[in-house]
């Protein structure tokens, strides 16, 4: 094909929302004065309404055999963009031309019908897309042993488990041979082994020359699978172009940086020596970034103020904890074999990572300085920092995600 294979222009999606007032009732006093209105009989108020756009003026154009991974925040319009293109759901204004035949995956229960078996679901979702009896039947092998459903095939699909309903649902859709194969992160649903097998079959099938379309929140399948990206925000196009040079700008995002104010803190231990004042995240270059990300470089920032005169035999450390309150690692200047003898005139303390090996998630840390052997500042607790998920080994893959919490480079060799 030599133009675009999917072209968007000027898309947007209102959605109407209605807001109820309470109903209110009429008391029992005003009854016995006016006989009209009967005791339980409501009121009614009219309702207000209002306007939200979940896509507003999108447009882009994608090739045939892009790999695009679709990134942005909850609320972005993610999932609506794929309804749309999927022809779930009708656009308010704009466009969209699409030249090929499309199967999509965006969410348990979408595009089977739950009285019939899975047998009759394959063979369905085949007509569907257009092909013959024949062509479906030559992919028929393939398609159970890739969901692994051979035992529940004749049983319908509404007694399937959630992941036994995407496992099938996946496999369909990608070996039904489509021109574009449109994927949410319904994949989720899986295991972590499923999960990889649906990347290296979404891989594949992007090789032999058809489009995919990926939302994921998981970065590393984004890196992994896409060779373009698109970022949304608000319903909005951001930027597309190469996947990591749109990861970063995610990771950018100035409006939704990582940052606290810690001046106001009152629960604080210390001489005042120093006071921490601000926290920040940059990236190696020195750019405010929103989260972190594993496999890359994080600098946390530490802005202080100080009311010693002397700033000598400066002391830092950070604690960091995970979600469950745990403390998963301890970075300090002296264990870092780093002396900071004289620190007149600094007033930032910056502690670089150069590759973060924490796994996607929310973490907290706690601050603490010393200067001259006593305790200048110390904040429990001080903030939280989020980390999305990245390549960390630079091969596509990675533990499960119940193994461990963080990260270790190494290698293996036999003798």
């Amino acid at each position: 094909m030599s133009g675009p294979i999917i072209q968007v222009e000027g898309l947007g999606k209102r959605y109407t929302l209605k807001h109820q007032k309470r109903e209110s009732y009429t008391a029992l006093r005003d009854v016995i004065t006016d006989r009209a209105r009967s005791l339980f009989k409501p009121t009614v108020q009219q309702a207000s309404t209002s306007e939200f756009w979940a896509l507003k003026d999108l447009s882009f154009q994608i090739g045939q055999g892009d790999r695009v991974g679709i990134i942005g925040r909850n609320g972005a319009g993610k999932s609506t963009l794929l309804k749309i293109l999927s022809r779930i759901v009708d656009p308010t204004t704009g466009r969209v031309t699409i030249d090929g035949r499309l199967a999509s995956l965006l969410e348990v229960g979408t595009g089977f019908h739950p009285e019939l078996s899975g047998r009759e679901n394959i063979y369905l979702n085949g007509a569907i897309l257009g092909m013959s009896r024949s062509e479906i039947s030559s992919k028929f092998d393939e398609i159970v042993d890739f969901a692994g459903v051979d035992r529940f095939l004749d049983t319908p699909v509404k007694r399937y488990s959630s992941g036994m309903y995407v496992r099938l649902a996946f496999a369909v859709a990608a070996h039904l041979e489509p021109e574009i194969l449109v994927v949410d992160e319904v994949l989720a649903v899986g295991d972590a082994e499923f999960q990889r097998k649906c990347l290296g079959k979404m891989k594949e099938v992007s090789m032999g020359g058809r489009t995919v379309l990926f939302v994921s929140h998981n970065m590393a399948a984004i890196q992994n699978l896409c060779n373009t990206a698109i970022y949304l925000k608000h319903g909005q196009l951001v930027t597309q172009g190469p996947t990591a040079e749109v990861i970063n700008t995610y990771l950018k995002d100035a409006g939704s940086a990582s940052e606290m104010d810690l001046a106001s803190r009152v629960d604080r231990q210390g001489n005042g020596a120093i006071r921490y004042t601000r926290f920040h995240l940059t990236d190696g270059a020195g750019g405010a970034i929103a989260a972190a990300q594993s496999g890359s470089k994080v600098v946390f920032n530490f802005d202080f103020t100080s009311n010693a005169t002397q700033l000598r035999d400066l002391e830092i450390s950070m604690g960091i904890d995970d979600q469950y309150g745990q403390r998963i690692t301890h970075l300090s200047n002296t264990v870092s074999g780093q002396s900071f003898a004289n620190a007149e005139g600094k007033r930032c303390v910056r502690i670089e990572v150069p590759k973060c090996p924490l796994r996607n998630g929310n973490y907290t840390f706690t601050i603490f300085a010393r200067v001259a052997g006593d305790t200048a500042d110390y904040l429990l607790n001080a903030g939280s920092f989020q980390v999305e998920s990245g390549d960390f080994f630079g091969t596509g893959r990675a533990p499960d995600e119940d193994q461990g919490t963080f990260f270790v480079d190494h290698s293996f060799a036999l003798y």
